[in-house]
Order: C-alpha cells, then structure tokens, then sequence
C-alpha cells in the first residue's frame, strides 16, 4: 500500500469523502508549489468542509419537495409592488426563521403566492436550513392516516424535525371536523418552536370555513397571527394566469378570411 493509499484509507474511516478524492491532487500541487504543511492541511479541511455544505444541501433540496421550478431566479420581481419585492429579499435572508416566526401569505388566486413561498424555501435552504413544502390538504390526509393509525403524535415529531412547514393553499382542505382537528393540532405544536408557512386565498374573516366553529378559528388564528410576518398580494398584483392565458392566445394562428 502506498503512502498516499494509507493516507486515503485513514479518510475514509474519519468519513472525510471529499478530502479523499481531493489529496492525491492536493498533494501534488503542495510539493510543486512547496506549499508548508499549515497550508496544505488547511486547504484539505476546506475542501471538505465545503463538500460537506454541499452534500448537506443536496439533502435538505431532495426531502423539502419544494416545486424544482419555481425558485428565486425564476421569480418574475418586475411586477411586484416594491414592497414585496424588499420583503422577499428580507424574507430569504431567513432570520424570521431564526426567532421561529410565521410567514402568512394572502391573495388572489394565480397572484404568485406558491411560487413566492416556495422561492424563499429554496433560499432558506441554501442558508442550511430544512424544509418541507407540502399542499395543506395532502398533509392533512397524511396526518388523518397517521391519527387512525394511532401514530399521530410520531407524525408530528417527524414534521418537528424541519425548521420551516409551507403549507400551501390551506383554503383546499375539505373542511371537515377531523381534518380541522389534525390540522389544529398540528399548528398548536409548532407554535413558538418551528416556523409555518402558509398561503391562501381565504383572508382571516373566511377562515371559519376551515375550522368550522367560531371558538377554534380564533384559537387558530391566534397561534399562526402571533409572531408572524404577513404578505398580501393585492390588486396591484396581476394574475400571472390570466397573462400567460392571453399570451397563449395572442400566438394561436389567426382564421382566414373568406
């Protein structure tokens, strides 16, 4: 076994991936460049470090099953009042997150509010933070299945785990008295621990569509209101929908005239 397969070897079992397949080059541009043995053991740790971050990413990327598409960089910003505009940078900056506040975004439907979401829960992930984005309503039925399969309380405990929840178009859920129940107590658990994401076309007043009775729409609206940052995309917000609709038929071929 040569020196540098001993070296490799004693990687692997410190479980230092990137510095594996990195020293054999590193060790050869240390001898050309006679390179002291501070500099290079720097230069290994770095890289690893940074191997590390990214695998760290990749892994928070895979389970947040936010929508691939729609992140920062495919954001349209020009049609956004300023205001949004600085409040998505301040937004994806993720110190909301740090003191586990909510994130409340309101509006019309086809304003942008899932992409808005979903646009800063690929921020936050870049910043090394986890991240689930899931439609309200299928992580209701989830929790429902989990709740008959007296596993509700393992359920939240797994959910616990990431920082940020993006429950997306909370409006959705079939409004039932279980589902408002699952739904509540989910809420209820990450209140002043781990931060909520939420977006929907009902405003506060429409919320008893969801919860149903007066004394737990208020219970609920409460835990989500308290520490939280609200985003309204109002009127001043063109539906991206309606543009990309009138786009479509601007290009369909125009009928011959007899």
């Amino acid at each position: 076994m040569s020196q540098l397969e001993h070296i490799q070897q004693h990687l692997r079992a410190l479980r230092m991936p990137t510095a594996v397949d990195v020293v054999g080059d590193l060790l050869t541009t240390a001898q050309s460049d006679d390179w002291s043995v501070p500099t290079f053991l720097a230069e290994l740790l770095d890289q690893e470090v940074e191997g590390r971050h990214l695998r760290r990413i990749e892994r928070l990327q895979r389970s947040s099953h936010l929508p691939a598409g729609k992140t920062l960089a495919s954001f349209e910003q020009a049609h956004l009042p300023l205001r949004l505009r600085r409040q998505l940078q301040e937004l994806c900056e993720g110190d909301f997150v740090d003191r586990s506040e909510n994130l409340l975004i309101f509006g019309l439907p086809g304003r942008g509010k899932t992409h808005f979401a979903a646009a800063v829960g690929h921020e936050l992930i870049q910043c090394g933070r986890s991240v689930l984005f899931s439609p309200t309503f299928r992580l209701v039925d989830d929790l429902l299945r989990a709740k008959r399969d007296l596993l509700l309380e393992q359920q939240l405990r797994k959910l616990d785990r990431f920082d940020v929840l993006i429950l997306d178009d909370i409006g959705y859920v079939q409004q039932s008295r279980e589902e408002m129940e699952v739904l509540f107590t989910l809420l209820a658990e990450r209140y002043e621990r781990r931060s909520v994401v939420i977006t929907s076309n009902l405003v506060f007043s429409q919320w008893d569509q969801i919860f149903k009775d007066s004394m737990t729409t208020a219970a609920a609206i409460d835990r989500v209101v308290h520490h939280s940052i609200i985003v309204e995309f109002g009127k001043e917000v063109p539906s991206h929908r309606a543009e990309e609709a009138a786009k479509r038929i601007n290009q369909l071929p125009k009928p011959r005239e007899a």
